[in-house]
């Protein structure tokens, strides 16, 4: 049976087809240390269904909770990396958070208000939840309603469950190695998505509505007869998956909690994920948090690392 069959629009895009504590403990952060391993091969696939229904519901959750403060005013707070993060941003982390640690899996959670874990710990992690509890702050405060909530679970470096929820669509998009990847709206029936082959009309290039460059715009000119589709958040990878667009170029800094559970529903979808060298985006593999610059794209037959101009240049 398909994940979230029964439970039940495509999202609307404005022109978009017009040209950690003890063992076994609860810490402040979120992250309990030790905790089974999956066994050899990952989970088995009714385990993970099981665990992906859950997820998508504590993910509905937080939603619900950022949209309880999004609805009001609020205080905005600058964090040491200069970035915004607001009273739902900790709403999410809190519910999610306590949600993850309720799951019959004791396994670690690091969630991108919870990032002061040093590599010692985490280098010990088998398995463990990559949480953004709002992706998409900056668009969260313009209130132009891209910001998602973010849930991954990470197993030997690899995204293997993923749900990236939409708050004010109550759009779902997720997936779970070997199930496909899907999304949901309102309470409409799961729909399976796919990504799509190029060559179906004018490149559609997703980009970043907060982080726009110059770099973008060049990688859009080296291809040519291009559209490019601005867009905030885990989104623009949610497009690439469900064939809404045919590449998204990220030519600047994220971190791990940005990708994850996206790039589960890329991956389920038929699509890729990977830095600059064509290799596949991993994750708790070194000190920082931060991933390479990356290509999400649908169609491997078309070289678009090609397209990708120098950094510092057009």
């Amino acid at each position: 049976m398909q994940p979230g069959a029964g439970d039940g629009k495509w999202l609307t895009i404005k022109d978009l087809f017009l040209r950690p504590g003890p063992a076994g403990g609860r810490g402040r952060t979120g992250c309990r240390e030790g905790g089974p391993a999956m066994g050899e091969g990952g989970l088995e696939k009714a385990e993970l269904e099981a665990l992906l229904d859950r997820v998508r519901l504590l993910a509905g959750e937080a939603g619900r909770r950022i949209l309880g403060v999004y609805e009001r005013a609020y205080m905005v707070e600058t964090k040491n990396d200069a970035s915004p993060v607001t009273e739902a941003d900790m709403a999410a982390h809190e519910v999610i958070v306590d949600g993850l640690q309720s799951l019959p899996h004791a396994w670690p959670v690091l969630s991108e208000e919870s990032v002061d874990i040093p590599f010692s710990a985490r280098a010990r992690w088998d398995t463990y939840w990559l949480v953004d509890p709002l992706d998409g702050t900056r668009e969260f405060i313009k209130r132009n309603g891209e910001f998602t909530v973010n849930i991954a679970l990470i197993h030997d470096h690899e995204p293997v469950l993923g749900v990236v929820y939409v708050p004010v669509k109550d759009l779902y998009y997720y997936a779970a190695r070997g199930l496909g990847a899907w999304r949901r709206e309102d309470e409409r029936p799961a729909q399976r998505i796919h990504v799509r082959r190029a060559g179906q009309g004018p490149v559609i290039i997703a980009g970043s509505r907060s982080h726009a460059s110059p770099r973008l715009q060049a990688f859009a000119r080296n291809v040519g007869e291009a559209e490019l589709v601005s867009m905030g958040s885990s989104l623009k990878s949610c497009l690439v998956a469900e064939g809404r667009a045919d590449v998204y170029p990220r030519l600047g800094p994220t971190s791990e909690w940005d990708t994850a559970a996206a790039q589960c529903v890329v991956e389920e979808a038929g699509g890729h994920v990977t830095d600059l060298r064509g290799r596949r985006l991993l994750y708790n593999t070194k000190e920082s948090l931060l991933n390479p610059e990356f290509l999400v794209f649908g169609d491997d037959s078309v070289d678009w690392r090609g397209y990708v101009p120098a950094a510092g240049g057009e």
